[in-house]
């Protein structure tokens, strides 16, 4: 299973409509995470067009994108791997503890809100943050995530840059 994950889009600020390079990474994938910040519900949309797309609220979403369907948290299983899913994972000190605390029985946790890239695993959870494909901050590029699942295994989970 081929899995894309974004998070911080901002629209409409940083996001118009669904950037060309975004789209075509996210062209032959199964499904669709977006770990907060969406801003505008028409993101969502724009996104369910490409694959399935589930997503938690950022502290920039209003009742609109909840109500589009994203809660605070989320706990799926996507072939057979327990992933959760939360905007705000706090300070990187002391990160791996609190999010095995908060979901203990995670094998994957999907984060955003910083919009730096976080790709780390500690005592067999693997905490995985996307970047922004939109608002890159101080990093060097727009980024997002590509997850490749296999029967209960993540296989492959990579960062890409979408942005020069």
């Amino acid at each position: 299973m081929r899995v894309g994950v974004v998070a911080d889009t901002h629209a409409p600020r940083f996001w118009k409509a669904t950037p060309p390079a975004v789209a075509a990474r996210l062209a032959d994938v199964h499904v669709i995470l977006h770990a907060g910040d969406v801003c505008q519900p028409s993101v969502l949309d724009e996104l369910a067009q490409l694959a399935p797309v589930h997503v938690v609220a950022g502290n920039n979403d209003g009742p609109d994108v909840v109500a589009w369907g994203a809660p605070e948290t989320l706990e799926l299983d996507l072939d057979g791997l327990s992933i959760a899913m939360i905007h705000d994972s706090g300070s990187k000190d002391g990160r791996a503890a609190r999010m095995r605390r908060r979901f203990p029985d995670a094998d994957l946790v999907v984060f955003g809100h910083s919009h730096i890239p976080w790709d780390t695993e500690q005592d067999g959870q693997r905490l995985f943050n996307p970047g922004s494909p939109t608002d890159k901050r101080r990093q060097p590029h727009g980024t997002l995530g590509l997850l490749v699942i296999d029967d209960g295994v993540l296989v492959s989970a990579d960062i890409i840059p979408v942005t020069p």
